[in-house]
């Protein structure tokens, strides 16, 4: 090898180390600390040139890389058939619980009593949140992230290792130079309050069962057997345990957690001013601060059910051992549920955009947590035949994830005797039109796409800062101009004018000259967002924009067909139909062609081509198989060198680039005589001079 080359391989690799540490110190920016010190966009930039670099390591190049760490690992994965067991080297231990200031004094005494202390001597105890989610463990081998395995039975658990490296909040690295050979870290895998939210909101709009809890949502995320789901579920991991260690030694409970932040672990220290862990010196200390988290928890951003009172001293830990599967040395402080009584007055069903029927109970108002609730979504009309609840019915409710209203149970001996099963209807409650439960799911959806409510919801869509951002129309301003037949559709916002506004009330000069500049300002939207302003079902963000990326002008788009749409990466059946109903609907069609002739004008920005190797320039290519990225970005690549990416397999494609498990396109490629290449060799060809 030429001086001058083995130079530029030693400082690619130089790079490419560079560039883990880059990515795994803004991780720890972001997840440890909350301060994000760059942009999305700039992190995807990092991490597209690392990945770039470790296509290198592949044959024929075979660049000497260390990947054991690289944040490349949490890409791609391919589903799991099944979980495989794995025993924990200690067992991982469940706590014995207490419920008032009585049974945490009497916890107290049970250990002084077996350390045989007097009563005036110092015990420290070191006091943290109990965090309501599922337990894990975490193997640390020289600093890298092993194994992870679920607590199971304490003895053995599940190997969800692959899932777990789909974590950003989980360090792949610990941020030492000196680490421990052997490091068991246990915890708590947990999703926050507004990711369990966003969650069950996608759920219900797929016509899906929604999770119960959040607690729910990440146990069911984690033994997911798709990791890109997983990755997909923004689940996070909090430390407070240690199982066996090798090569470091601690003194107290506190040193170890802190060293856990120390290295890129979170733990829970505090937040928003709340002091979520303490090193209380008496026992009076830690009834104080049972009291103040339960005056605090539902402040916090992800579910507690109490507290956890552990002995500070390790060698104390030590000394207590354990009894019938818990240790002697802590316990649960747990809060009493906040549930309450109250009536469903009745039940009533709300219509969403994509036409699914939500069952909501209207309740007696009843303080529950701090906070008045009046109703409780249902979810759909088979949770109330499973709970079997009636209007008229006494119930009890509660506040899943302390944030929503959720009955438990109905109290069927307090049902009067006429009391009669509900009935799901027959027909949308907005516009009377047929309902009907589509194969695969449990939800009932109306079926008219004109339908008053479906329209109300579609619009606020249109109209919201990831779509068309018009944002000055807000939802109450949409209700209002609805009902009284001011717009009914798309193209309606953009023949408003400055004397239909003026003339409605609570509308000065002022706020209908904004709402005119928004709409105004919103005519050029780019491909992708209009694309998702549309409002088709199952058609997100990262779908939108693979469409746009593929089809590059809205007549193209609305022209695709079945086998173009499944041609494309992430679009399976259920999707393209969705898509297909769409542009194929002639009312939703001559909204559009109005929309584009009242001056809406989508505009597809493309890659810009870095260089025209005429091997590579307009050329057709095609990606199949798992590569070692993305494949949008592959995509990007390929557009960025001239290339053009093709619909599918067709004897006008010049290259099909696969990767692990390509599929049936790889047949019907070499049956065509298509040149196969590797994404290794796609990049040496892209290089290559002419």
């Amino acid at each position: 090898m030429a001086r001058q080359d083995f130079k530029a391989l030693e400082l690619t690799k130089e790079r490419h180390e560079k560039l883990k540490e880059l990515i795994h110190h803004h991780d720890i920016q972001y997840y440890l600390y909350d301060k994000p010190q760059i942009t999305d966009y700039e992190y995807d930039q990092l991490l597209s040139e690392l990945l770039a670099i470790e296509e290198k390591s592949e044959p024929p190049l075979n660049l000497d890389l260390n990947l054991s760490d690289s944040p490349s690992q949490r890409v791609g994965g391919m589903p799991l058939e099944s979980f495989k067991k794995a025993k924990h080297s200690k067992p991982m231990l469940s706590l014995s619980n207490t419920y008032n200031i009585e049974e945490i004094l009497a916890f107290d005494q049970r250990v002084r009593k077996f350390l045989e202390l007097n009563p005036n001597s110092t015990l420290p105890y070191y006091c943290e949140l109990k965090l309501d989610g599922l337990a894990l463990e975490l193997i640390y081998t020289n600093g890298i992230l092993t194994q992870a395995i679920t607590r199971g039975d304490g003895e053995t658990g599940e190997d969800v290792t692959q899932n777990v490296r789909r974590i950003k909040a989980i360090p792949l690295k610990l941020s030492t130079d000196n680490p421990p050979s052997l490091l068991q870290v246990r915890g708590e895998v947990l999703m926050l309050k507004n990711d369990f939210e966003k969650l069950n909101r996608q759920q219900q709009e797929q016509g899906l069962a929604p999770f119960a809890n959040p607690r729910n949502a990440a146990a069911g995320s984690l033994r997911q057997l798709d990791p890109h789901i997983v990755a997909k579920r923004n689940l996070r991991f909090y430390a407070y345990a240690k199982g066996q260690i090798q090569g470091i030694t601690f003194d107290t409970q506190q040193s170890l957690e802190k060293y856990f932040s120390d290295v890129g672990i979170l733990t829970i220290q505090s937040y928003n001013q709340i002091t979520t862990a303490r090193l209380c010196h008496e026992i009076n200390e830690v009834t104080a601060f049972y009291k103040n988290i339960l005056n605090h928890r539902h402040d916090l951003p992800f579910d507690i059910d109490g507290i956890v009172i552990k002995v500070n001293d390790l060698s104390l830990q030590d000394d207590l051992g354990e009894i019938a599967r818990s240790p002697r040395w802590a316990c649960a402080a747990k809060y009493e549920p906040e549930q309450a009584t109250t009536q469903i007055q009745d039940i009533i069903v709300q219509v969403g955009r994509t036409g699914v029927l939500t069952p909501v109970a209207i309740m007696t108002p009843v303080r529950v947590g701090g906070v008045l609730i009046t109703h409780a979504t249902l979810h759909n009309f088979e949770e109330i035949k499973k709970k079997d609840l009636r209007i008229n019915d006494d119930v009890v409710v509660h506040r899943a994830g302390d944030v929503i209203p959720e009955i438990i149970k109905p109290l069927t001996e307090k049902r009067p005797a006429h009391s009669k099963p509900y009935q799901p209807p027959t027909a949308c409650p907005s516009c009377g039109g047929p309902i009907s439960i589509i194969e695969g799911e449990i939800a009932y959806r109306c079926l008219n796409p004109l339908c008053p409510s479906v329209v109300i919801e579609t619009l606020k869509h249109f109209v919201s800062r990831k779509a068309m951002n018009i944002d000055r129309v807000g939802d109450r301003l949409i209700e209002e101009w609805v009902t009284i037949d001011l717009i009914k559709q798309f193209s309606d916002f953009y023949l408003l004018s400055k004397q239909q506004l003026i003339s409605l009330p609570r509308m000065g000069k002022k706020s209908v000259d904004n709402i005119l500049k928004s709409i105004e300002a919103s005519k050029t939207p780019p491909l992708d967002r209009f694309i998702y302003a549309l409002g088709i079902r199952f058609v997100g963000q990262s779908t939108s924009l693979i469409l746009a990326n593929h089809f590059q002008s809205l007549p193209a788009f609305l022209k695709a067909t079945e086998s173009e749409l499944l041609s494309l990466d992430e679009i399976g059946p259920k999707v393209a139909q969705s898509i297909l109903t769409w542009i194929q609907n002639p009312l939703l069609i001559l909204d559009l062609e109005k929309l584009l002739s009242l001056g809406v004008t989508p505009h597809f920005s493309p890659i810009q081509v870095s260089a025209t190797n005429p091997l590579v320039f307009q050329k057709k290519f095609l990606v199949t198989g798992t590569l070692p990225l993305e494949r949008s970005k592959a995509h990007e690549i390929i557009k960025s060198y001239g290339g053009v990416i093709a619909s599918g397999v067709t004897k006008d494609l010049n290259f099909l680039i696969t990767g692990q498990s390509p599929g049936s396109k790889l047949l019907k490629a070499q049956n065509l005589g298509v040149t196969i290449l590797s994404w290794d060799e796609f990049l040496i060809m892209c290089q290559t001079e002419t």
